[in-house]
C-alpha cells in the first residue's frame, strides 16, 4: 500500500500576532477536513511582538526562529526543518479556502511531473472594484504565465504566499535564493522549478489575504512593482525592487 503524502505548511511571520490566529485556524481546519499527514511549522523571523506566543498557544504547531529579517530567510528556515512531501508556503495574513488540501492532492497524484502549483490570492478586505483591478491584474499576468511557460519557455508564475511545493524537487534546485530578498522570490523560485517539472498557476486555488499592502502603497503603484519583478526575475534573473516596506494589521475585518 502507498504511503500517504505528508504536507508541511511553513508560515513565515514578522510581528503577525494579529492576523496570525485566522491563518492557523485555517490550516488546522483545512488538515482536519482533509484528514492528510501533515505539520505546521511557524518561522518566527526577527519579531518583536507576541508573535512567538500566539503560535504557540496551538498544540502541535512548531515555532522555530529565524532571526535575520527577511521573507526568503523564513521560507528557507522553515524547508530545512519540514519533513512533508510537499512544502506549503502560507503567509501569515492569508487563510486557506475549503478544499485547498484535496485540490493540492489531487493535483500531485495526477501528474508525477508536476513540481508545484499556485493560486491567486483573494483580498477580503479590500472594496468590490479594487478587487476587479486585482483581479484583471491577475488576468494579464497568466497571460504572461501562458506565453512564458509554453511559447518562450524561459519560467512559469507562483502567487508567493499561497503555493506548495514538492520536496524533493526543492532540494533538487539548491532551495530558495538569498539574492530575492522580498520581491520577485516567488517568480524566481518558479523559474528554477519549470526547469526540472511542470509548476501550474491555477484560478481553482485561491486562499484569501489582507489587502494591507495595497492600502499602504496603493493598487497602481504596487501593481507596476509587482508586474517589473516578475520581468526582472524571469528575464534578467534578479530583483528589480531590493528593498520593501512592512504593513501589520492591528484591526480583523470579518471575512466574506
Amino acid at each position: 500500500m502507498k504511503e500517504a503524502i505528508k504536507i508541511s505548511f511553513v508560515v513565515p511571520a514578522y510581528n503577525e500576532e494579529a492576523c496570525l490566529p485566522r491563518t492557523l485556524e485555517a490550516i488546522v481546519a483545512e488538515i482536519r477536513r482533509s484528514r492528510c499527514a501533515a505539520e505546521i511549522i511557524v518561522v518566527n523571523n526577527a519579531s518583536t511582538d507576541k508573535t512567538r506566543q500566539t503560535a504557540e498557544a496551538y498544540p502541535g504547531v512548531l515555532v522555530i526562529d529565524e532571526p535575520v529579517k527577511g521573507l526568503v530567510r523564513a521560507r528557507s528556515a522553515g524547508f530545512h526543518v519540514a519533513t512533508g512531501d510537499l512544502i506549503a508556503n502560507i503567509d501569515a495574513d492569508t487563510i486557506l479556502t475549503e478544499g485547498w488540501i484535496d485540490k493540492v492532492l489531487r493535483a500531485f497524484a495526477a501528474n508525477p511531473e508536476l513540481a508545484a502549483m499556485s493560486g491567486p490570492l483573494v483580498y477580503f478586505d479590500l472594496p468590490k472594484r479594487t478587487r476587479a483591478l486585482v483581479r484583471a491584474f491577475y488576468c494579464g499576468g497568466y497571460v504572461c504565465y501562458l506565453l512564458n511557460r509554453y511559447i518562450l519557455r524561459v519560467g512559469s508564475m507562483m502567487q508567493g504566499g499561497n503555493f506548495v511545493v514538492k520536496r524533493d524537487t526543492l532540494v533538487r534546485i539548491g532551495g530558495f535564493n538569498p539574492n530575492f530578498a522580498f520581491y520577485g522570490e516567488d517568480t524566481e523560485l518558479a523559474r528554477r522549478l519549470s526547469k526540472v517539472g511542470d509548476v501550474d498557476f491555477t484560478f481553482s486555488l485561491p486562499a484569501l489575504s489582507s489587502g494591507r499592502r495595497l492600502i499602504g502603497e496603493g493598487v497602481a503603484r504596487i501593481g507596476l512593482r509587482y508586474a517589473m519583478n516578475f520581468f526582472w526575475a524571469t528575464f534578467l534573473k534578479k530583483p528589480f525592487t531590493e528593498t520593501w516596506l512592512d504593513f501589520r494589521d492591528q484591526s480583523q475585518k470579518p471575512l466574506p
